[in-house]
């Protein structure tokens, strides 16, 4: 079942913006957005929205390293029920932590410079959250059609 995702991973200056292949197998950093009004962030959201034809919304959630969810979490949620509320999109979420660092340790491997490429942080720590999803999709849908098979066979059996 293909579909087209959009991922977020939010911050208070910029939101990392990343979508997937057209199978859903694969998540690409697209950019980033300059945060400035909510009004502003949206048209750039629906023109990626509108370009892309997304069905849902991916945003990464930022759970403290004990699990709980904290003040950023929190507005992260508010900003992306916002978001998500004015496209008429699905929602959901991802845990979210140590992405940022991931993404850090990937443009070193790279050899490009984290501290002089913020918004590259942003995109890549995006695809990760989306990947993160994507990759949990499909092994749920995999062991749906298991699922199935195996109770197909039963019906079969008896």
């Amino acid at each position: 079942m293909v579909i087209s995702a959009l991922g977020l991973d939010i911050g208070q200056k910029r939101i990392g913006i990343a979508g997937c292949d057209g199978l859903g197998l694969m998540a690409i950093g697209l950019g980033t957005i300059a945060r400035s009004s909510f009004a502003n962030d949206l048209a750039q959201f629906q023109q990626i929205v509108a370009e892309r034809d997304v069905q849902i919304l991916v945003s990464g959630l930022p759970y403290n390293m004990n699990g709980t969810l904290g003040f950023q979490a929190r507005q992260v949620q508010k900003y992306a029920s916002r978001v998500a509320s004015a496209l008429t999109l699905p929602l959901e979420y991802v845990d979210e932590r140590l992405t940022s660092y991931q993404a850090e340790q990937l443009m070193l491997a790279e050899n490009i410079s984290p501290s002089k490429n913020k918004a590259l942080i942003d995109r890549k720590a995006a695809a990760l959250i989306l990947q993160q999803w994507l990759d949990r999709r499909r092994e749920l849908l995999h062991q749906e059609s298991i699922d199935r098979a195996i109770g197909k066979d039963e019906t079969v059996n008896h």
